[in-house]
């Protein structure tokens, strides 16, 4: 089995995760850009938050074969604090890097003004760099945040068929299908999402454009979440396909929009194993 979990802030993870995700088969991860956990003092501060992302991140990730790209932003909740807004003139040189395969996380936390001006302006920074998106849905008032960054985007120069509207739920999947947007769900211990109900979706509304994460972060959260649903899709009667299309393939179909994914790491250690494991975009 191949697994590719496309939300995971291995910042906030250990060495131990990563060899345990090894083992579960997670050979692919995407990083994206998020809030730490307390306020920053400085816009230098995201900067090397930035870097570690394209360089440190990836040479851990290496070390068990797991193939690591990331999504750089200024998130939503950071876009409220003054102190953090001179990042948005200062994410073009970091989104011309390699390793960036996406603008994210953006989107809404409180959906305010704010959030409003970091949106648009991360939107169109996406499209001017031909990068896709990865867009956060708000924690309260799920639909609400739904449809008004549906709103912005559709106000944007970036085509919907290139922004995954991430943390879904069974409230918010069906408008979010109906817009052309990818659909991205996490799934947590607690919050969120869990394993049993990311089937019952998968039952109502078909795995295709569907992204499965685990959003592992600084919080309770499992790293191995992708490899549950997994699990339990194999269970409830999925086959091995659309196993493979939701954990594998609609990833690295969404992020091989930016023409940057690259799994060498993950072929050479599938390649090692006797495996096949596809470069991105072929």
């Amino acid at each position: 089995m191949r697994i590719f979990d496309p939300h995971i802030h291995m910042t906030s993870r250990t060495t131990d995760d990563y060899e345990a995700m090894r083992a579960a088969g997670v050979l692919a991860v995407v990083e994206p850009a998020f809030w730490l956990g307390q306020p920053r003092t400085s816009p230098a501060t995201f900067y090397d938050y930035f870097d570690s992302l394209l360089g440190w991140e990836p040479f851990r990730a290496a070390q068990y074969g797991i193939a690591h790209h990331c999504t750089i932003a200024l998130n939503p909740k950071e876009a409220n604090d003054p102190r953090c807004l001179p990042v948005l003139e200062e994410l073009p040189r970091y989104l011309v890097k390699d390793g960036v395969v996406a603008v994210g996380e953006i989107g809404y936390d409180s959906m305010t003004p704010a959030e409003d001006h970091a949106l648009a302006a991360q939107l169109e920074l996406a499209a001017d760099h031909g990068l896709p998106a990865l867009v956060h849905t708000p924690h309260r008032d799920k639909l609400t945040g739904l449809r008004r960054t549906l709103d912005v985007v559709r106000e944007s120069a970036l085509p919907v068929d290139r922004v995954l509207i991430d943390h879904l739920n069974e409230n918010t999947v069906k408008e979010a299908k109906d817009s052309g947007a990818w659909l991205g769900f996490s799934v947590y211990p607690d919050t969120k999402m869990d394993e049993d109900r990311m089937v019952a979706v998968l039952r109502a509304h078909g795995p295709e454009r569907v992204l499965v994460n685990s959003a592992a972060d600084w919080g309770r959260s499992d790293p191995l979440k992708t490899r549950k649903v997994a699990d339990a899709m194999l269970a409830a009667g999925f086959g091995e396909d659309d196993v493979d299309l939701v954990l594998w393939r609609n990833p690295v179909a969404f992020y091989g929009l930016s023409g940057r994914l690259d799994l060498t790491p993950a072929e050479a250690a599938a390649t090692h194993e006797g495996n096949s494991i596809l470069r991105g975009g072929e």
